[in-house]
């Protein structure tokens, strides 16, 4: 994935003692606490002290042939904190009063037992050590424990740092500060639902991407996009997965970067209702290509290279090759099903209790193989079933009254058209299963 700090790691590790001893239990609080607090802020102390991980059989120190250079906080190392905390190489020294509201796991930590060996978090030499933070994402969480009235203002103001607030909520929701982990991502809904749409401002100029797009500007707006979607995701918070989807449905349309991103995250993720979507666009837009290239070397995946006939090369991993291919032959064969019978409806009752009903079922067949032969259908590709479903659509509404049906049944057949577009659509992640019939 793009951002790498989202790992599965446990967010503490126990002493030796505390393997032996206790056993872990899932300390996500059954409740929460509303009440909140103003703290005053406590002076930090100045520098970034170099300091060294002690060799010896502290089990929370990283386990390395090397010590590792330590750094101090500038900001949230405090004079007077009551525990240290070490993310990657960087110290904090926080307050265990603060790290212990909301009910969170913090509260859990500090209550299990230490024993007869130095109580983890009281010095320096032994901080306790959280994995999968990055020491960015953590000082952002820190800062929503601390912050004053007036710097918490800064969420309705015009340039609100949306990096800030996704690492507040995402550290927050690790830990278990429910009331934070809400309010961080309420500011990021808020914030990207204003109107015109902040997020797409960052999409820099010269959008749809080229090849010739400034890299940096293009890398930073499909890796704030997946952490906003992994979020979403980890947090189940349906708003902001359902706006992130949306607006992911508008970027993939004129720029292929975004429907690979887009296709990649519905693999990560396993979210069905962007998988089949993504699938389709890669599969109408370029061609897709896998393994070696003809120099012998192997492309990036997610790549994408301009070609001399015009198509877009984007490579992408064998799996994903594998689901293309299942799903451009799937479509295929539904459409040929489809092209040969025409779609079947129930006649309606007025034109069943007469001669009608022949001359409508004639009509209606003729119709279809007529334009299923059109040179709008024919010119789409083979698995672009909707649209050459949306084709014949278009042309059934220019049918008129020159016609033998039944006028009911022109409006049954129609809702039938309308109904093979839905259930084609609905069952897009399907035809890209690569595993299943052919």
């Amino acid at each position: 994935m793009e951002d790498g700090s989202d790992s599965a790691a446990t967010p503490f590790i126990p002493t030796e003692y505390d393997a032996l001893s206790t056993d872990l239990v899932d300390v996500r609080p059954p409740t929460q606490r509303t009440d909140s607090r103003i703290h005053e802020r406590p002076q930090h102390q100045d520098s970034c002290s170099s300091l060294r991980v002690m060799d010896g059989s502290h089990s929370l120190s990283r386990i390395s042939q090397e010590p590792d250079v330590l750094c101090r906080d500038p900001q949230f190392y405090m004079a007077d904190g009551s525990c240290v905390l070490r993310v990657g190489n960087t110290l904090f020294n926080v307050h265990r009063s603060i790290l212990s509201a909301d009910s969170s796991s913090f509260s859990t930590l500090f209550t299990l037992p230490q024993g007869n060996i130095t109580v983890e978090g009281a010095s320096d030499d032994s901080p306790i050590v959280l994995h999968g933070d990055t020491p960015e994402e953590f000082r952002s969480f820190l800062w929503s424990l601390y912050a004053l009235p007036h710097e918490i203002t800064v969420v309705r103001g015009p340039r609100l740092d949306l990096n800030h607030f996704i690492n507040i909520a995402k550290v927050a929701s690790k830990y278990s500060f429910r009331s934070i982990e809400t309010w961080a991502l309420d500011v990021v809904q808020e914030f990207i639902e204003r109107k015109p749409s902040p997020l797409l401002d960052t999409i820099p100029i010269g959008f749809p991407f080229s090849t010739n797009s400034p890299p940096s500007a293009l890398a930073e707006s499909k890796r704030q996009i997946s952490r906003l979607v992994q979020l979403a995701q980890t947090c189940g918070h349906a708003n902001l997965l359902e706006t992130m989807i949306t607006l992911l449905r508008q970027l993939m349309s004129p720029s292929l970067h975004f429907s690979y991103l887009a296709m990649s995250l519905a693999d990560d993720l396993n979210l069905r209702e962007l998988r089949g979507l993504a699938y389709l666009e890669v599969l109408q837009r370029s061609v897709f290509i896998c393994g070696r290239d003809v120099n012998g070397n192997v492309p990036v995946e997610g790549d994408v290279h301009e070609g001399s006939d015009g198509l877009d090369r984007l490579v992408v991993s064998p799996a994903q090759q594998l689901r293309l291919l299942s799903g451009y032959h799937r479509l295929s064969k539904a459409w040929e099903k489809l092209r040969a019978i025409p779609i079947p409806f129930e006649h309606a009752p007025s034109c069943g209790t007469s001669w009608h009903q022949h001359g409508c079922t004639q009509s209606w067949s003729e119709f279809w193989k007529e334009k299923t032969r059109t040179d709008g259908v024919l010119a789409l590709g083979a698995a672009n079933v909707i649209g050459k479903l949306q084709v014949i659509l278009k042309e059934f509404d220019k049918w008129g009254s020159a016609t033998y049906m039944h006028h009911e049944c022109k409006s049954v057949a129609r809702r039938a058209i309308q109904d093979t577009i839905k259930h084609i659509s609905d069952s897009l992640p399907d035809f890209f299963d690569e595993v299943g019939e052919y």
